[in-house]
């Protein structure tokens, strides 16, 4: 009976019917569990007080950051990790949808904290993860699709610094920034680094330690550095006409 509980507790605040508690747990661990996010509630409905607006269950664990709170948008069961840190300064806000973890040590950050340009923003759709150690660098905006999923220590760049002139150092010549895309329903695996300008088409897989410099067509496995197309999930309508 107490699992039965427990279990209908979780998908209620996981908004997943398909939920299963894995019985491997033991009463004490889940217990501490429980406390946890009891603990991440309290903060969260204290904290989300100061977000441009959010909606249903908001969980902040231990140590998180946020800073400039009004220009974070979030949506229903917004959880945010342990030692995550969220600069919302941004021309068009920090905008994550449902269901969205930010996770572990990741930042997110559009703006530096000395008075420098603001930067664009990001935007993360339904059912999409931050992971844990991600650097989001979205001075360019970025824009991160449904039902992504990102593991840890991956890097996303939305900006270049200028390097024509060798007259004057690279750091006085100012940066380019660029627009960043990650469609529906990719994975990117850890320690990827994902450079201004791309757009990872919807279905793609990016393989572990791989560097993404141009665009990546949907339903693509790409590896390496520079990553290129080692396998392809789906052919496209297009294509099979084509061939």
């Amino acid at each position: 009976m107490l699992w039965k509980l427990l279990e209908r507790l979780v998908k209620k605040i996981k908004k997943d019917e398909g939920y299963i508690l894995s019985r491997e747990w033991t009463v004490h661990s889940l217990t501490l569990m429980f406390y946890e996010l009891f603990l991440g509630v309290v903060r969260g409905s204290i904290r989300s007080l100061f977000f441009h607006s959010s909606k249903g269950i908001v969980i902040i664990k231990k140590r998180v950051i946020m800073r400039n709170s009004s220009h974070l948008t979030v949506g229903k069961n917004f959880i945010a990790e342990e030692g995550c840190e969220i600069n919302a300064l941004s021309k068009r806000g920090i905008i994550l949808g449902d269901r969205v973890t930010v996770g572990a040590y990741a930042l997110i950050r559009p703006t530096n904290y000395y008075g420098g340009e603001i930067g664009e923003g990001l935007r993360v759709g339904d059912n999409s993860n931050i992971g844990p150690y991600n650097y989001i660098g979205c001075s360019g905006y970025i824009e991160i699709g449904n039902d992504v999923m990102i593991s840890p220590r991956v890097s996303i760049y939305s900006e270049n610094h200028v390097y024509d002139r060798t007259d004057i150092p690279m750091k006085r010549q100012g940066v380019k920034r660029e627009f960043v895309v990650i469609e529906d329903d990719c994975w990117i695996a850890a320690n990827s680094v994902i450079l201004a300008g791309v757009t990872i088409g919807k279905g793609s897989i990016v393989a572990a330690g791989s560097i993404v410099t141009k665009d990546v067509p949907p339903f693509s496995i790409v590896a390496g550095n520079p990553a290129k197309i080692i396998k392809r999930r789906k052919i496209s309508i297009e294509e099979e006409i084509s061939n």
